[in-house]
């Protein structure tokens, strides 16, 4: 399952954020394989673009002009790197803050020859509000982030009403956001969210079909296999 800088909601009242968020680094994140390892050390200083507390030259940064679509928590990054392929005409920026994924991602790039794709290693909501223009985005995408499935937790999902309004400020009118879940009660939730949001507009009755670009992952074929299901919702922003 891909993570979705989910950490940023679990900070402590009274905590200092950025403690926190790297203590958490530390404890969830496993080990980093050689590869991954090496990726980091040679390919971030490349395709990575550090925190800053005003949106770079995007253009600049990419080498070119092209619409940009930001995709959050990307996992271990192959369905970004898919999707990049598929859309070379985009810019994606990817945002994610545990390293095996985007040593992984870094890897992708390097072995697909992908020069579409940036990545970001920090908190999403900092990026969002900090490096990220309003109106300036063509997309947003947000796959399978963590359901926290137990009741208590819901409250820690990403998908909650204050975010989604500032999501939506960063996205160009006629883009889109796009997010899938394979937990049911996490679908009605996003889909009730996303429905209530001012200046969103459902592009399907209810939840969408799977669009071409958004590849079926190892995960989700194997959720497919033992009866899951997958739910794919897809709004515009009003022009």
């Amino acid at each position: 399952m891909m993570s979705t800088d989910h950490d940023t909601d679990a900070t402590l009242d009274g905590e200092n954020p950025t403690h926190r968020r790297i203590r958490s680094f530390v404890l969830r994140q496993g080990h980093l394989s050689r590869a991954q390892e090496r990726a980091l050390e040679t390919l971030l200083p490349v395709f990575g673009v550090p925190y800053q507390t005003t949106p770079p030259d995007w253009d600049s940064v990419f080498g070119r002009t092209a619409p940009m679509i930001v995709e959050i928590g990307f996992g271990m990054g192959q369905a970004t790197a898919d999707i990049a392929q598929t859309l070379p005409d985009y810019n994606f920026l990817g945002l994610e803050v545990h390293s095996p994924g985007v040593g992984s991602l870094l890897k992708l790039v390097e072995e697909k020859q992908l020069s579409n794709i940036r990545v970001a290693q920090h908190d999403a909501v900092e990026v969002l509000r900090d490096m990220i223009a309003p109106n300036s985005l063509a997309g947003v995408h947000i796959f399978f982030p963590d359901p926290w499935h137990k009741k208590r937790h819901n409250k820690r999902r990403l998908i909650q009403a204050p975010f989604v309004a500032d999501l939506v400020s960063r996205i160009a009118p006629g883009g889109y956001l796009h997010v899938a879940t394979d937990w049911e009660d996490y679908a009605i939730q996003i889909l009730e969210v996303l429905s209530q949001t001012a200046g969103l507009e459902n592009t399907a009755e209810g939840y969408a079909e799977k669009p071409a670009y958004r590849p079926q992952t190892k995960f989700e074929a194997r959720g497919l296999r033992l009866g899951h299901g997958v739910w794919d919702i897809v709004f515009r922003k009003s022009a």
